[in-house]
């Protein structure tokens, strides 16, 4: 990542340097590193589309982020809740049970959305969500 401006010192311009010279195989590992990203940008580019109440492109955009890192809680966790925002409580609630299953803090976040306002749904319905 490169500094927001630059300065007459770039060797020192740079946030963050992530290499991957040391790791057994680096260029299988970079391989993975820019897949993630991109499955990041996706995720990113649905979120987006949330904001603008486009939900075909959102989860059309997760669904995609999700094929590129399919064992990414996170990316699982955050379409799940984008399906319970829109409504689709059951379809919400299988996915989540099943992240819970493989990593339980995930339920504790679920009920604390709701104060967040990031996550809007009935009291019952969020009892549905974090059984």
């Amino acid at each position: 990542m490169i500094a927001p401006e630059a300065t007459s010192m770039p060797w020192n311009d740079r946030l963050t340097d992530l290499r991957v010279d040391d790791h057994q195989d680096p260029i299988q590992e970079m391989e993975r590193l820019l897949k993630v990203s991109r499955a990041y940008e996706h995720m990113n580019k649905g979120d987006f589309y949330v904001e603008k109440n486009e939900m075909k492109k959102a989860m059309d955009e997760y669904a995609q982020a999700q094929k590129m890192f399919p064992e990414n809680l996170e990316m699982r966790y955050w379409t799940a809740i984008t399906l319970a925002n829109g409504k689709d409580i059951n379809k919400a609630s299988s996915m989540l049970q099943a992240i819970y299953k493989k990593d339980p803090n995930w339920r504790e976040l679920t009920r604390r959305l709701p104060k967040a306002g990031v996550l809007v749904v009935s009291e019952n319905d969020l009892k549905e969500l974090v059984r």
